[in-house]
């Protein structure tokens, strides 16, 4: 008898989505969250570049996650970058109204088809004054934190797991993990490098998170 494997499904911004192979400098860490997941389990990664919680619903998105999830599966859900782009009505939503309707419109997908759904922070951008690394998203961090508290959501705060990382490692490392080394304009997207280590941080968020698919992480196989 062929047992399923348990399918983490990916819904984000372009921070997270997998690059072409013949992409050989930038990552996300939707490419690399596999790594740290035992055979157990597979990642079906949705993400795609320049979408908010509400054109990722609006284009279908999202409905078709619902349509391939099953019981017992997850929702990985990391929208907020493209939420806050003010200059682009038809991505922008607002974090005190909108954005959280549309945050619950994922939970309810996942939990129709009794999948778990699992918050993600937006991760951290390479914006540093002072010698301090700054979240850029701090109201989009915190009306998800609501929705993940309204709706009993489990949360992994890669924000601030990301800022703690790059304060311990230091700019000059941490640029190393952003396009901007590569073309010195890019400090939101990652390199492969950068986004395994993301990877990795949302791996142990998993981990600590006593969800039944905590048993699945596994970060010794890659400790670089």
């Amino acid at each position: 008898m062929t047992i399923n494997k348990i399918t983490i499904f990916l819904a984000a911004d372009s921070t997270v989505q997998s690059y072409d192979l013949d992409e050989k400098n930038q990552g996300g860490w939707g490419e690399f969250l596999q790594d740290y997941l035992t055979d157990d389990v597979q990642v079906i990664n949705h993400a795609i570049g320049g979408r908010s919680s509400k054109t990722f619903v609006e284009e279908g998105r999202l409905h078709k996650i619902v349509e391939e999830m099953k019981e017992g599966d997850y929702l990985l859900i990391q929208m907020g970058h493209n939420d806050a782009t003010a200059n682009k009505p038809e991505r922008y939503t607002d974090p005190s109204t909108n954005y959280k309707d549309y945050l619950k419109m994922y939970v309810e997908g996942a939990r129709k088809c009794q999948a778990e759904p699992v918050f993600i922070t937006p991760v951290a951008r390479l914006h540093c004054e002072k010698d301090q690394f700054i979240n850029d998203f701090p109201e989009y961090c915190q009306a998800m934190k609501e929705i993940a508290k309204e709706e009993n959501v489990v949360l992994i705060d890669l924000m601030e797991k990301s800022l703690a990382a790059f304060e311990t490692l230091g700019y000059e490392e941490v640029f190393t993990y952003f396009m901007a080394s590569v073309n010195e304009t890019d400090f939101t997207h990652f390199t492969k490098k950068g986004a395994k280590q993301m990877a990795r941080l949302v791996a142990e968020g998993m981990g600590a998170a006593k969800l039944p698919i905590s048993k699945f992480v596994n970060l010794l196989e890659n400790q670089s």
